[in-house]
Formats: C-alpha cells, structure tokens, sequence
C-alpha cells in the first residue's frame, strides 16, 4: 500500500478549478443547466451547450462563450451526434473531460390514471437519456485514456413514495442505480460517475406553475426554510466534478434542504414528553 506525505497541504481551492477542461452541459438551456453551464465556465471549464430549443442553447452559449449545441438526447444518433461533434477539434472542443446532464421532467399524473405513453415519455425523459450520454460520452473517455467525469441530476422523488410521480420517482431511482453501476464499470478507466438528487427547487418552469400559496407551503417544510435555487444545484455539481471530488463515485448527493432528515411523522414537539400519569 502507498503511503501518502501527510506534511503535504493540497491547495484545497485550486482543486475547484477546471482550467481547460472541456465539459458538455445537456439540457443547459435554462434553471439549473444555465447555472450549471455558469459554475463550470466561471471555473475555467471549456463547454457546449446542449438543449433541445436551439434559441436556449445559442443564448447559454454566448453567456459563458461556449459552444450551443441542439438534438433530441433521448435519440441516440442525436446523442451519439453531440458526443462525435465535441471531440471534433474544428467544430467542437476537440475532446472530452466531463459531461453534466440536467435533462428531466416530470407529468403530474397518479399510477392508476397514467397512460402507456406517459409511462414511456417519463423514463424516456429521465432515464433513456442518461443512460444514452453515459453510454456515448463514456466510450469517448474510456478510448482518451485520460479519465473524466460524468454527473447526473437526479432527484428525490427517486428516493422515497412521490405521489402523482410514480414513473417520474421511478426513472430517478433507476438513474441512481445506474449511476451506481457505471462508476464501478467506468472506475478502471479513471471516469467518475455520480449524481446529484435535487429537492424543491424553484426553477424558472416551478416558479411559472405554483401558486404563491403552494410556494409558501413548500418553503415551510424544508428545514432550512425556503425552496432551493437553481444556483444550489450548480454548486453541488461543480464540486462533484471538481478534484475536491476526487474520491467520490457511485454517489448521490441530495440537495434538498435538509426534507428528507426530518423526523416523518408528527412533530413530536406538540406532544407531551411522557404520557400523563
């Protein structure tokens, strides 16, 4: 076994930097991907923009002087297209470090009442996806021979009950096993793999959607009371694909403002601490 010098003191906030490196942001568009695409490009990070709306991606793009980039990623000659256009060193990046991946969304609709269709859209949108970059983006690295990272955001409806998420909460969870699974695959090549599982998070679509009642309600169950923004969710991934990070794999980071460390059931403080005698 080797031993490290522990007289050594790395330069902790360098290991934050990704001077150089060349990421690509799927679903980078708008809410987390656009901060997302912020983070990597404030580290130094080299990127293209991926999202299904050209005009997003053009916009993305020229904020963090990047690269826009458009396809359907749950089409794998899209995908597969993306990946060969970013190694090419006159249209793309001319190579690959790091893939972060936001793409998902969910339908309201509960298990007895969702259709065939809405099924497959959802694992399409949450799961074939990621499971398509993962693929693509993984052989890119695997033949550099240099390493890399890949994060996934996933979410805690994978994690626990969501009701009316059912194939939603489903897709997540099969994300987080797939992540699991690929970083031990992926670990001999020195690719990391990870995930991020993001609680409420008032994304430009949330905000649109809530009502103001409905946003108070969510903010007033979450511990540390408010909704997340998608600004927590960039930072969670600029760690996990930073050296800071470089331990880490086969991780699912929740970022969700401490929800899922309450105790489930009624506050026991409304209770008396021992029953009347």
């Amino acid at each position: 076994m080797t031993r490290t010098d522990e007289s050594e003191v790395p330069q902790y906030l360098e290991g934050l930097r990704l001077e150089g490196q060349r990421f690509v942001v799927l679903g980078a568009g708008q809410g987390m991907g656009r901060q997302a695409s912020h983070a990597l490009a404030q580290a130094g990070a080299r990127l293209v923009c991926v999202d299904k709306d050209a005009d997003l991606a053009d916009d993305v793009a020229k904020e963090v002087a990047g690269i826009p980039a458009s396809g359907d990623m749950t089409c794998r000659d899209d995908v597969q297209q993306i990946f060969d256009t970013v190694v090419d060193a006159d249209r793309g990046l001319g190579g690959l470090d790091g893939v972060v991946d936001i793409i998902g969304m969910a339908r309201w609709l509960s298990v007895l009442d969702c259709p065939d269709e809405d099924f497959d859209w959802q694992l399409d949108m949450n799961l074939r996806h990621a499971y398509l970059a993962m693929q693509c983006a993984g052989r890119v690295l695997r033949n550099a021979g240099k390493g890399g990272n890949l994060v996934f955001v996933a979410s805690v409806s994978g994690r626990t009950g969501a009701p009316m998420h059912g194939p939603y909460g489903a897709a997540k969870a099969g994300l987080m096993a797939l992540v699991q699974t690929a970083a031990v695959e992926m670990a001999p090549y020195g690719i990391r793999v990870n995930a991020v599982a993001p609680g409420p998070i008032l994304t430009p679509r949330m905000e649109i959607a809530m009502s103001d009642e409905l946003r108070d309600a969510n903010a007033d169950n979450v511990p540390l009371g408010r909704m997340g923004r998608p600004a927590d969710i960039a930072g969670a991934l600029l760690f996990l694909v930073s050296d800071l990070a470089s331990f880490v794999t086969g991780q699912t980071l929740v970022v969700d403002g401490g929800v899922g460390a309450k105790f489930p059931y009624p506050d026991p403080a409304a209770f008396p601490l021992s029953p009347p005698v």
